[in-house]
């Protein structure tokens, strides 16, 4: 039986998807706007997709960066497709600040300040999302 988390997720924020991906917000108080956007069946690599999905999928990364970008205008956004705790095909999307607690290095390296006192509009991202890629199917 498939234990995999992203096959089976539980409370999870989805803001908007489709029948081939969802994009989540990551209950992340570090990091307001930190989406995951997430490949529907159960495939490792960005290689098990067909060409015309791997463009579906990247359509929907690159308008999950352009909308935080616009948003919440970050000094960087972080892009990572990683898999190896999860091996289930999906894209980190996370706004970074200078003043973030981990900022310049990697979210998941040792903290280096305390946490940012910041919000994301949550009912704009999935209208900026919805107007960009469509209704939600959800």
């Amino acid at each position: 039986m498939n234990s995999c988390p992203l096959c089976h997720p539980a409370n999870e924020t989805v803001l908007w998807q489709d029948e081939r991906c969802r994009v989540i917000l990551v209950d992340d108080a570090d990091y307001p706007g930190f989406c995951r956007v997430i490949w529907g069946g159960h495939v490792k690599e960005m290689t098990d997709l067909t060409e015309p999905e791997r463009a579906h999928l990247m359509t929907v990364v690159f308008a999950i960066e352009d909308i935080l970008r616009e948003t919440l205008q970050p000094a960087k956004i972080n892009l990572a497709s990683l898999g190896n705790q999860v091996p289930h095909l999906h894209w980190h999307v996370i706004p970074r600040f200078p003043d973030d607690a981990h900022f310049p290095d990697p979210v998941w390296t040792a903290r280096k300040r305390g946490a940012r006192a910041t919000s994301m509009d949550r009912t704009r991202l999935i209208g900026e999302l919805k107007q960009r890629l469509g209704d939600s199917l959800g």
